[in-house]
Formats: C-alpha cells, structure tokens, sequence
C-alpha cells in the first residue's frame, strides 16, 4: 500500500515508474499537433515527420535527446524507465561497428539522469506481412531473429552485474515480426527470465490484420505460440475481445497502459474493467513523450474508464483507496514490468506546493494522485 512517509524531516512516497518510453520521440513534441490542410500547407503526417527524425538519429544524438526525456520523467517522480529501443542500425540497415552503440547511449543517459533502467532491445523482421522492410525502416529491421538475439546477449552480458540496469526483449508489433519468430523470442526470453514487451492490438486496424494473416486474433495467437506468461508485457491492448482479456489474466501478463499517448493519437480506450476482472496486471508508459506527466498517465487509467464506462468510481479495491491502488500500479507493479523487485525508493513531497494548499493530511495522497502536477515532487 502506498504511504506517504516522513524521511529527515519531508515527506516522502515511493517512486514512480514507467514501463513504455521511446525516448527519442522527445524530440518530435509539437510536431504532429496539425492536420495536412487541403492545399498542402501544414503539418507533415505523424509517419513522416518520425521517419525524418528516424534517419537523422545518431548515437550522440540520441544520448542528448534522451538526457532531456528522461529528465522530465525524473522531474515527475519516475526513477524506473522501461526504454523500448527499436532502431538499432545506421542509416540504411548496415549495424555500427559497436552493434549496441545505440542502446548503450539510451542507458548512458538514463544513469546521467538518476534513472534506473531495462533496456527492451525490440525485434523487428518486416513492414507487414508480406512486405519487407525499406527506407527508414532499414534502422529497425533485424536480419534474422537469430541475429538479433545475439545483441541481446551481448547487452545482458555486459550489464548483468549492474543494480541499475536491466535487459529486456521485445518485439515491434504483430505485423512487423513474422509469427515463426515469436515462438523463438518467447523461448529465449524464459529461458533468461526476461521480461518480454510487445504493443498488442494498439488499433482495430492491427488487430484485423492479425486475424487476415493468420485467421486468429493477436493475443489468441500469442497463446498458442506460448508467449504469453507472468513476464509478458502487452503495451496497449486497445482492442481486444473478451477472451483475449481472459487468455492474459490467466497467464497472470501484464497490459502497460500508455494514456497520454494514446489519447493523443486517438486509438481508443482500453477495457480496464473488463481486464481487471481477467487478473490482468496492469502498468503504466510515457509511450511517445508527446506529454510527459507520471501523474496524468496515472490519473488516466481511472478518470478514462469513468468516461468509458459512465461511473463516477471505477477501482474499488478491498483493501485500497483508488489512489493507493493507482500509486500500486504506478510504482511498484510498473517496476515490476520492468523486471525489477521493488519500486526503486522514494520521491521528496513538496508540502508547500500549490495544489496541496487547503488539503487535510490524511487527503494527501488523493490530492496528489487526482489535482497534482510534477510540482509536488522535490
């Protein structure tokens, strides 16, 4: 249960975390606010504006964009990121000489902000079923899954010693990973005991291609490829039936939700209900960077399906508040998503803050949860 605590004379709750950062898309806030106007002038499509960045991207580039988005979640409570690191190679898919330069400027930069972090290497095969992979997406695409593997290996050697830093593997989404590949991915995740993040059924559309490939649904097919487990991560799960939320809550998975990003790119609500009732294990991700606020995304989970379901009060657990279950989900279980024991300590509270002015303290919490900005934390 969450508790705000009194350390040295502050008060204190336990960190925050979150599961489903692309970094680099820091760098793309404010670019994709505006729709492409009739006589050309305007805003590029979200497609090509990531693209342009996508090639641009250097490892010393990424390390500065990085330092900026993993400052504003430090500034926010956050002191657990879960980076999903999907472009790996150079500017028309030859690797750098380092194969893993790229990740380890995105773990670099974690460490100079304060943060502690899994780095999922994801896996990328091709555009969509039956495309192959070209343009920018070159920088993603991986030769084999057996070549891709390799680089895991090497970042869990090379980090397995250290406290801050955990690997993790994961795969870009359905269509971009032929269904042959998930098998061997998810074996090799077991077998390491890593935590295994994929976006599953983000848009109707995704999961309608899922079904026109292989005559299943995503996380049905995931079931049958034996992926799904206590270490599977479903980023979004937007659009799932219900037999899907069921499949993951018996596998005891998690679905990392993403609401800021979601929301802003307008895919649709989750079922929370519906994945609660299932024993889904629920976290939470900054996705894009298009807002950083911890807080928000927190909030959202609630304040979302109230909408969706037209309820004034959604979680209602036996022996939490809806803020401490929140705060739960938040810290400890994220960090948990992010293969991580524990929440990773504690954030300062700025009592003086104002949006804590006229709130009791026994309030504090559900002050903080449900009115605050990252102002609170010190």
């Amino acid at each position: 249960m969450a508790q705000i605590q009194r350390i040295d004379g502050r008060l204190h709750l336990p960190a925050l975390a979150t599961a489903h950062s692309l970094a680099y898309q820091r760098a793309l806030r404010g670019q994709v606010q505006r729709l492409m106007l009739d006589d050309g002038v305007g805003s590029e499509s979200r497609d090509d504006v990531l693209y342009h960045l996508t090639e641009s991207l250097t490892p010393e580039s990424l390390y500065q964009i990085a330092r900026v988005a993993y400052e504003e979640l430090r500034r926010g409570g956050v002191r657990t990121v879960g980076e999903f690191h999907h472009v790996h190679h150079q500017p028309g898919g030859a690797p750098y000489d380092g194969r893993t330069d790229l990740a380890d400027a995105l773990i670099n930069a974690a460490r100079a902000e304060g943060l502690r972090i899994t780095l999922v290497r994801v896996i990328h095969g091709r555009s969509a079923a039956g495309e192959q992979a070209a343009g920018p997406e070159l920088r993603f695409t991986d030769a084999s899954v057996d070549v891709a593997l390799r680089d895991v290996d090497e970042l869990w050697s090379r980090y397995a010693d250290q406290p801050d830093v955990r690997i993790g593997v994961g795969a870009y989404r359905l269509s971009a990973v032929p269904p042959e590949w998930l098998s061997v991915i998810a074996e090799y995740a077991g077998r390491h005991h890593l935590p295994f993040h994929m976006p599953v059924a983000e848009t109707q559309a995704e999961a309608e291609a899922c079904v026109a490939e292989t005559g299943k649904r995503p996380v049905e097919l995931l079931a049958d490829l034996g992926v799904l487990n206590e270490r599977f991560i479903a980023v979004h799960a937007s659009h799932l039936a219900d037999q899907e939320a069921r499949l993951l809550g018996e596998a005891r998975a998690f679905v990392c939700l993403c609401p800021t990003a979601e929301r802003n790119r307008g895919h649709g609500l989750p079922d929370i209900s519906a994945l609660r009732s299932a024993g889904v294990r629920l976290c939470i991700g900054v996705d894009s960077h298009v807002l950083t606020s911890p807080l928000e995304d927190l909030r959202a989970i609630e304040l979302s399906e109230r909408v969706r379901c037209g309820q004034r009060v959604v979680l209602t657990p036996a022996e939490r508040t809806p803020a401490e279950e929140l705060w739960h989900i938040g810290s400890q279980l994220t960090s948990e998503a992010c293969g991580f024991d524990d929440g990773g300590g504690t954030v300062g509270l700025q009592r003086a803050a104002p949006e804590l002015s006229l709130v009791l303290e026994d309030q504090l919490l559900d002050a903080i949860v449900f009115g605050a900005s990252d102002r609170v934390f010190l």
